[in-house]
């Protein structure tokens, strides 16, 4: 976001996505129902759009490790949404959980903490993005268990190419001069969307279906810790304090997710 704005970035990284996967969406959109094609459509809004733009409008004020940290808040969230609307089963551990990881996301955002309240509208950002992020898991693993991860990444992503489109436009980005900074952050947006974004999605529903959920959501506790370790090489402020809370934050993801 050195010579972009978060729109441009969250767009170009949505767009480059929904471009790499325009070979599988003549198959993709065969293969899905019709009946079902409006939830997939809305799984990548919840699962992709939105939150790319909520993370890129709150880092320009908070470090890539801190959101990192605060990503770890899906599977909580999964479980929240799961009890209140799922009719996922709420044991004793499962609630626990959810207590024990707000109790570290309250370290971290109360008056005197790392964050404090200066920066909490931003924080909401991305907590918002992890609530897209958990009703999008509950409504695949309800409503679109029964098809392919290509399927729904291509359909979800390709649909949202045109309006990426208007927005670049709106955001004039068409009409900005070609430097070389700006073709970097380009680059970058780009690389983001094609291997974070549509590469990532395919994979991790590959390895849902391959080595189960419960293994699949070991990526929860590897995220902050690649965002940590960004953040060091970038030379961002990481505290003591700030790892401690991220690992009251993960307990409670543990006990969250343990059966």
């Amino acid at each position: 976001m050195e010579s972009l704005s978060p729109y441009q970035v969250a767009t170009i990284r949505i767009l480059s996505a929904g471009l790499v996967l325009i070979p599988f969406a003549a198959k993709a959109f065969q293969q899905v129902p019709k009946k079902k094609l409006g939830l997939v459509i809305l799984s990548g809004l919840l699962g992709n759009f939105f939150p790319a733009y909520l993370f890129c409008l709150a880092e320009t004020k908070i470090d890539s490790s801190f959101s990192g940290m605060l990503n770890s808040f899906t599977p909580l969230f999964t479980a929240i949404i799961g009890i209140l609307f799922f009719q996922m089963k709420a044991g004793f551990k499962k609630i626990a959980g959810v207590v024990v990881g707000l109790i570290g996301l309250c370290l971290l955002v109360a008056p005197g903490g790392s964050i404090g309240l200066t920066y909490f509208s931003y924080v909401v950002l991305i907590i918002i993005a992890t609530i897209f992020y958990a009703v999008n898991v509950n409504m695949v693993g309800k409503y679109l268990q029964g098809l392919g991860s290509l399927n729904i990444a291509a359909v979800a992503f390709v649909c949202l190419v045109i309006p990426c489109l208007v927005i670049l436009f709106c955001t004039g980005y068409f009409s900005l001069r070609m430097s070389q900074p700006m073709l970097v952050s380009t680059g970058a947006s780009c690389v983001l969307g094609i291997m974070g974004t549509a590469v990532a999605t395919v994979l991790y529903y590959i390895l849902v279906k391959r080595a189960g959920a419960l293994f699949a959501s070991m990526v929860t506790y590897g995220i902050p810790f690649v965002a940590l370790l960004w953040g060091v090489l970038y030379g961002e402020h990481i505290t003591l304090f700030e790892v401690a809370c991220l690992g009251i934050m993960l307990v409670g993801v543990y006990l969250s997710g343990k059966k």
